[in-house]
């Protein structure tokens, strides 16, 4: 069983970088509305992309998304 992605996002923050996943892994620890217990891919996009207005771009969550899959190998 692999970890929700939530989880995996978290591992991700770094408050004192520019890159484009930690600035979403940041933002999102603030969102009180995101699945954390999720690992369904529509779920979490479709979220996204009817709430989440600090995710400039679902590319991010694309590159997020590929890079939680790689780990959880």
């Amino acid at each position: 069983m692999r970890r929700p992605f939530f989880q995996w996002l978290m591992t991700q923050r770094n408050p004192t970088t520019a890159d484009e996943v930690e600035n979403f892994a940041n933002a999102a620890f603030y969102d009180t509305q995101f699945p954390k217990q999720s690992d369904n891919f529509d779920l979490i996009s479709r979220y996204l992309e009817e709430n989440a207005t600090y995710l400039h771009s679902m590319s991010i969550f694309d590159q997020a998304w590929s890079m939680y899959q790689a780990s959880e190998e």
